[in-house]
C-alpha cells in the first residue's frame, strides 16, 4: 500500500526538529500528530507565521493532583516522538511492504526515520527510502499539478494533496 506523508519541521544547524506529521494511506485512512517535544524556541519567523500559528494549540487544563503537584492535559494530537513512532507502526501494521511517497521529501524522510532512531532502526519491511512525487512529476515533463486545497503547511492537508498529485500523475501518463 502507498502512504503519502508530509512533515512540518524546524530546521537549524545540525538537526531537523519535527513539528507535525501527516500520513494518508492509499485507501484514504489518515494519521496526524504534533510533536509535543518540539523545541518551539528554535523556530524562525517564517515557521512561526506559516506553521506554528496554525497548529491547534489547546488551552491546557491545569488539574491539581495534590497541593504540591500539578499536570497539564493537552489536546490528543500532541504526542511524544515515541508515541508517534508507535502509532505509525500500528497505522502501517498489516502492510509487509509499505511504499512511502512525499513531495520534495528529503527532509521529511530524515525526520520520519529519526522517529524510530536511525535509518537502520526502521520497523521491519519499511523501505530505507521515500519515493518523491516531484521527481515523478519531473520525469513526466513537469505537468501542472492540481492546486492545493485546505491549509497550506499543515502536514495532514499537505499529505492529502500529495496523494491527489500522485493520483493525477498516474492517471495522466506522459504522451
Amino acid at each position: 500500500m502507498k502512504y503519502f506523508l508530509d512533515t512540518e519541521f524546524i530546521e537549524y544547524p545540525c538537526t531537523i526538529d519535527l513539528i507535525s506529521i501527516g500520513i494518508v494511506r492509499e485507501d484514504g485512512q489518515e494519521y496526524y500528530a504534533i510533536n509535543k517535544e518540539c523545541d518551539w524556541s528554535k523556530a524562525n519567523s517564517w515557521v512561526r507565521e506559516h506553521v506554528i500559528d496554525y497548529l491547534p494549540f489547546p488551552q491546557p487544563k491545569v488539574c491539581s493532583v495534590s497541593a504540591n503537584e500539578r499536570f497539564e492535559t493537552w489536546d490528543n494530537s500532541f504526542k511524544s516522538k515515541r508515541e508517534i513512532a508507535t502509532e505509525i507502526i500500528y497505522f502501517v501494521a498489516m502492510d509487509k511492504t509499505p511504499e512511502f511517497w512525499g513531495y520534495y521529501a528529503d527532509y521529511d524522510w530524515v525526520v520520519f526515520c529519526w522517529l524510530f532512531g536511525t535509518m537502520s532502526c526502521l520497523p521491519p519491511g519499511f523501505p530505507m527510502y521515500c519515493r518523491d512525487i516531484k521527481q515523478l512529476c519531473d520525469s513526466m515533463g513537469n505537468p501542472l499539478l492540481p492546486k492545493m486545497e485546505g491549509q497550506d503547511h499543515n502536514a495532514l492537508e499537505d499529505a492529502k494533496h500529495h496523494k491527489k498529485c500522485y493520483e493525477f500523475l498516474t492517471a495522466h501518463p506522459p504522451r
